[in-house]
């Protein structure tokens, strides 16, 4: 059976909507950890975050290309200032924000400095842009905006953030030296 008008409007109406919440809760999140709120859950977070806002971006790269009603973008008023968010996370990560990188591995292999500050502010800053045509009630440019900055830049920003966090995680709770695996295993076998 073809869609109708009516029913192409509900499931956009409903990608912007679900788009909406997991970009608010993002963003939300986001900031409440560069506010220094939870430094000893920031790593966890992070990889729960990015995780769940990887799932809400397959959503979007999986739809056609969403075409905004109005040829041209409605002014969303001024930018967010992103860079007291960005250093309250370069602060919070001090030590393991830096990272390298392959920006493109299909046109360079050459390696670039990453940050998960840039990565997450750059993030939030797409996704706030989205909500604020999405708050205005613009859901198809909101969904426009949410899908080009998805497929142009965080996409691969949220997939390299996520995968720093994933290493560092790894690190953190597989890393041991010698003599503690060794005394570890010998409590193990030897109750």
């Amino acid at each position: 059976m073809p869609e109708t008008p009516d029913t192409e409007a509900l499931q956009v109406g409903a990608l912007a909507a679900e788009t909406a919440q997991d970009a608010r809760a993002f963003c939300e999140s986001v900031r409440q950890l560069a506010s220094g709120s939870a430094p000893d859950a920031a790593l966890p977070l992070m990889l729960l975050m990015l995780s769940q806002l990887q799932v809400a971006g397959a959503r979007l790269g999986a739809v056609q290309d969403v075409v905004p009603e109005e040829r041209f973008e409605a002014d969303p008023g001024p930018e967010s200032n992103l860079d007291a968010l960005r250093m309250g996370l370069a602060n919070l990560l001090d030590g393991i924000d830096d990272y390298a990188d392959v920006v493109d591995p299909l046109t360079s292999v050459e390696p670039a400095r990453g940050a998960l500050s840039d990565d997450l502010a750059d993030i939030v800053g797409a996704l706030e842009h989205g909500l604020v045509h999405f708050d205005h009630g613009r859901l198809s440019e909101a969904l426009w905006w949410w899908q080009f900055s998805y497929l142009s830049q965080w996409a691969v920003r949220s997939s390299a953030a996520l995968r720093v966090v994933q290493t560092i995680l790894g690190h953190l709770r597989l890393d041991a030296d010698d003599e503690t695996v060794a005394d570890a295993e010998f409590e193990a076998l030897h109750p």
